[in-house]
């Protein structure tokens, strides 16, 4: 019988009894959605990630807008350790520690005062001999060029020029306009020092009191190492300003000797502020008080001036090779290569603050880290001394040398 469209088609063929199916594939869809699907973890680690950034910024910002408030406090810290043997002197005898502090404190502000006062009375009436001698400078001035170049020139006509010109007008608008943010300056300046005299006051005052509260958060092994490091910090900062003092007296006493016998007015003045400034304002110090003196000098005879620059160069040589560095070595203990670094460091991390509190934080770190380093007797050898070592003979020159020796005895017998 023909197949029919319906019996035509082929059945599909079954397998046998004995044979198993194979599973069929998963859809392809099923599996792109198992391949796609985020892990559990996921979103929380995305979320801590961008949490951690985010206090990351937001700490950076702080730390940025609080930098100014932190070196205060840390050049604070440093004042009140350098008070802090003679507050603890005068406690020792029954004072009370903040009266103590209070006596300390006022005996710097009358000293610094008094500076100020007597310095800006010298530089008062120097700028108004100044400006009453200032035709007869210019008289002479002119004078030198008609005589040297051969020109008419006036008085009168240099005077008519200057105040009618350009330039005078423009540097008047700028100096009124400056006057404003001269000012705020001044003002900021003052509550920096009210900032820092403050917070200086009360850790002097309240040293004790901030010790133990350190402490009481530490274990006892940890309070002593502590402890131990505060008295060598408040030790190397009395050593250094101590050395700085003294430096400052000598430096004071030798240029007020060489102002004397110039006879240049204001001598005793001007030896103090040649002192002071060289030793307590970092880089540049040295500069600031050898350019007053030579002003003054120069008021007087300009070749005066040209002693007190040659003086001030030679000074400054002695005291850098020969001075400065024996009394470091006995007050703060640090070597002379160690202390310049340090203050490079000092300087390039925060500027003139770095530069003044560098030398006392690196000895108070090398004394302090001194006595955890062990240390053993060196070998008695000439190259620790410097001196070169006499050369051994080597194992094979030895050899030789003996063989040689018994072959000459041999042909002897």
């Amino acid at each position: 019988m023909a197949p029919t469209e319906e019996t035509g088609q082929l059945a599909p063929q079954t397998p046998s009894s004995g044979t198993a199916t194979p599973p069929a594939d998963p859809p392809a869809d099923s599996r792109e959605a198992a391949g796609e699907r985020m892990p559990r973890w996921l979103p929380r680690a995305m979320a801590l990630a961008l949490a951690l950034v985010g206090v990351f910024q937001l700490g950076t910002w702080a730390f940025h807008e609080l930098l100014g408030l932190l070196i205060n406090i840390l050049i604070a810290f440093f004042l009140a350790l350098a008070v802090e043997p003679a507050v603890s002197w005068m406690a020792s005898y029954g004072m009370r520690r903040g009266m103590a502090t209070f006596l300390v404190f006022f005996g710097l502000l009358i000293a610094v005062a008094g500076f100020i006062t007597l310095l800006g009375s010298m530089l008062a009436g120097q700028i108004v001999k100044m400006v009453d001698d200032f035709p007869q400078y210019l008289d002479s001035v002119i004078h030198w060029v008609n005589t040297t170049f051969h020109t008419e020139l006036k008085r009168v006509d240099i005077q008519e020029g200057l105040l009618h010109s350009d330039w005078l007008k423009k540097y008047a608008q700028n100096s009124a306009a400056g006057v404003l943010d001269v000012s705020t300056q001044v003002l900021g300046g003052l509550f920096q020092l009210l900032t820092i005299a403050l917070f200086a006051f009360y850790f002097a005052a309240d040293g004790p009191r901030l010790r133990r509260g350190l402490c009481s958060v530490l274990p006892p092994a940890k309070q002593a190492e502590v402890l131990r490091a505060w008295e060598i910090a408040v030790d190397k900062t009395g050593g250094y300003l101590y050395s700085r003092g003294l430096m400052a007296l000598i430096s004071g006493i030798a240029h007020y000797i060489l102002l004397q016998v110039l006879e240049i007015p204001y001598a005793p003045v001007l030896g103090l502020w040649v002192g002071v400034v060289s030793q307590f304002i970092p880089t540049l110090g040295t500069y600031l008080a050898g350019a007053l003196p030579m002003l003054i000098a120069f008021t007087v005879d300009p070749w005066y001036a040209l002693w007190v620059l040659v003086f001030v160069v030679i000074y400054q040589q002695f005291e850098n090779y020969m001075l400065q560095p024996k009394l470091t070595s006995r007050t703060v203990d640090i070597h002379p290569a160690v202390a310049f670094g340090s203050v490079i460091a000092g300087t390039a991390l925060l500027g003139a603050v770095g530069a003044l509190i560098s030398i006392p934080a690196v000895a108070t770190l090398q004394a302090f880290l001194g006595a955890y380093v062990k240390r053993y007797d060196v070998t008695d050898d000439p190259r620790v001394q410097g001196r070169p070592r006499r050369e051994e003979p080597s194992g094979l020159r030895e050899m030789w040398r003996r063989a040689g020796a018994r072959a000459r005895g041999g042909r002897e017998r």
